[in-house]
């Protein structure tokens, strides 16, 4: 008698772009392999996002009407998916955007990505992004819903592990620290511009009121002010986006320096990274702070803002410099050194990460589907 193969929930019904969708691709991409021996189905908003995988043990389930209304997200992770968790017989359910179902299951776990329920939040930001005003005060109460139910807790970095302990009070050992995959560099990227001898700084974000482009704003500023004009930045806003870039583009736009860029694709921004000199990343808030990771496989200067997560992206590096979020003079001072070429490094060292720690997904699943 054959034996009868588990099964395996992967819940990511509100995943469909960005670095929140690549969490699932890269899910996607270990569960195809012949060693998970389960039988696994994955709950997407749509086929069409993943529709190019061919499996025999992976089954998609789409739920068009997820993405609609909060309304309808909250349904199905609440009172919808307990039932088909019954129907299933579940081994493990793995919910993928944040929130923590009510399922049957012998093991649950759910990936905490989203880091905004520990941002400071301002009255201006009901103007700039009304949205994500709302979102940073009820997130942490969404979180929180049955989140004990999970035997483990999942986060992109330790200094998340340690505010998810903190804020919910949940064991760390509960939680496993999972870094992101890093992105390979394109081999074939072409240069996206002719630079002229001028140094070139970079900083590639969405608009949004903690990616903190004021700081480079008011840098440059400065720079303009004491008649040092020798340099570009190039910054990934048009004033196009929402009131918050426009507010940076009006506020900036009279500085020479500074190139509004709007947003970039992917392969656009790798291209900036291959022709600019220096990443900015002044960010005040990143569960893991990609551009960090992707440009350092380019071996070039970053100047950091010197927070946790900033430190623990970047791990072992020399050719880096920190700088405090709200001092542009600081920020300012390191890019003249730049520009005059009379730079000294700080430099940064790794960060020793204790367990549960999985370096990629097939540790992750290594932890996950343990027998203890």
């Amino acid at each position: 008698m054959p034996t009868v193969k588990k099964t395996i929930v992967i819940s990511a019904i509100n995943l469909f772009e960005g670095g929140p969708f690549s969490i699932l691709d890269d899910c996607i991409r270990e569960l195809v392999h012949d060693r998970y021996e389960y039988n696994i189905k994955i709950l997407v908003h749509s086929i069409k996002l993943v529709e190019h995988y061919q499996s025999s043990n992976i089954e998609f389930v789409q739920f068009p009407k997820s993405r609609k209304s909060y309304v309808n997200r909250l349904f199905y992770e609440f009172f919808y998916f307990y039932k088909l968790s019954k129907k299933w017989d579940v081994y493990l359910w793995l919910s993928l955007h944040d929130v923590s179902p009510f399922v049957k299951a012998e093991k649950q776990a759910v990936y905490c990505h989203n880091a905004s329920i520990f941002r400071d939040v301002y009255f201006r930001d009901i103007y700039l992004q009304p949205t994500l005003f709302f979102f940073s005060l009820l997130y942490k109460y969404i979180y929180k819903i049955n989140i004990k139910a999970n035997k483990y807790l999942i986060t992109q970095s330790s200094w998340m592990r340690d505010a998810f302990s903190d804020l919910f009070s949940i064991s760390k050992e509960r939680i496993i620290v999972a870094k992101p995959t890093t992105t390979i560099v394109p081999a074939n990227i072409k240069e996206a511009f002719k630079y002229g001898k001028n140094k070139t700084f970079f900083f590639p974000a969405f608009p949004r009121p903690f990616k903190n482009f004021e700081v480079i704003g008011d840098a440059c500023a400065i720079l303009y002010e004491n008649k040092i004009t020798n340099f570009e930045v190039y910054i990934t806003l048009d004033g196009s986006e929402n009131i918050y870039s426009k507010l940076i583009y009006n506020k900036y736009k009279h500085l020479p320096n500074i190139n509004f860029l709007g947003l970039l694709s992917r392969e656009e921004v790798f291209k900036v990274y291959k022709e600019c000199d220096v990443l900015i990343f002044p960010s005040t808030l990143e569960s893991w702070g990609l551009p960090i990771s992707e440009f350092k496989d380019f071996n070039k200067p970053i100047l950091l803002v010197d927070l946790p997560y900033a430190h623990e992206t970047l791990g072992y590096y020399q050719k880096v410099n920190f700088f405090d979020a709200n001092n542009p003079k600081i920020l300012a001072d390191l890019m003249r050194k730049h520009i005059n070429n009379d730079i000294t490094f700080d430099g940064n060292k790794d960060l020793n990460i204790l367990s549960p720690f999985a370096s990629n997904w097939k540790e992750l699943f290594q932890i996950l589907l343990q027998d203890k």
